[in-house]
């Protein structure tokens, strides 16, 4: 378990002529009982990798349809304990590396050291901040490393030279790129110098690369393992499906649709 698990996901679907697909969805949406099985789902469907949301009242990085998941998660009484009993009941039938993505304050207050080794404890393979800045990871960082979790960070078109190098060689497991400015959410096409920003970080970054942030079709999955990346973020229309009322079955189909657009 851990990181390393997380590239291997990677690495094997590589060698299996593939991206990897990275499916995100809510913990606790839409409720914490009923969470798992859609993450199930989406394991059942090819996931290579499941990105479990912790919800949180000011998600800064998240469009409407996420933070709408979070709302809903939240008024159904989600918790961070809550989250991390639904990735370790997740983790009790499948073994796809689990990730959680959770805004600092909830970690912070659960306790750093605490939460990562509650999750490491759960299954939970890896961990994404994205309020938190690399430079101030500190004590969160350590735990991540003592406990065996990848502290996955993010970059964006604006990450340029010594930064983006610094933030590639302190990721584990693989490196965040996001495709466009702004929040999460579906988009109809992508940005059309994603060739080009896969290859900027491509330069600096020995590790996997998966594009999230705006994909959502399994067109845009197409398009950018085309482009050079290793893996692709689906989120918000995952989301938006468990919105809809749609049974883990539909979900189901939803991702083996996206997880065949890998396909090299």
């Amino acid at each position: 378990m851990g990181w390393i698990q997380i590239a291997e996901a990677f690495s094997a679907a590589r060698s299996r002529g593939e991206g990897a697909l990275v499916a995100y969805l809510m913990g606790g949406d839409p409720d914490p009982r009923r969470s798992p099985e859609y993450l199930l789902a989406a394991a059942a469907g090819g996931a290579d990798v499941l990105e479990i949301g912790i919800p949180f009242s000011d998600p800064v990085a998240d469009g409407s349809t996420i933070q709408r998941a979070g709302v809903r998660a939240l008024r159904a009484g989600t918790t961070p304990e809550a989250v991390l009993g639904v990735a370790a009941a997740v983790r009790r039938e499948v073994n796809v590396p689990l990730v959680l993505m959770g805004y600092y304050n909830p970690i912070l207050r659960f306790g750093e050291e605490e939460f990562v080794a509650a999750a490491a404890e759960c299954g939970v393979d890896g961990l994404i901040v994205p309020d938190l800045p690399p430079e101030e990871t500190g004590p969160l960082r350590e735990a991540t490393e003592r406990h065996g979790l990848g502290l996955v960070f993010l970059v964006t078109p604006e990450t340029q030279g010594d930064r983006a190098r610094r933030i590639a060689t302190s990721t584990r497991g693989f490196l965040y790129l996001v495709s466009r400015y702004g929040t999460t959410g579906e988009r109809r096409g992508l940005p059309p110098d994603i060739m080009g920003l896969i290859g900027r970080f491509r330069d600096v970054a020995d590790l996997p690369l998966a594009v999230g942030f705006g994909i959502s079709r399994p067109e845009h999955v197409a398009a950018v393992i085309r482009a050079g990346a290793d893996g692709a973020v689906v989120g918000s229309r995952l989301v938006r499906e468990v919105e809809a009322g749609a049974r883990p079955g539909e979900l189901e189909a939803t991702v083996r649709a996206l997880k065949a657009a890998t396909a090299l």
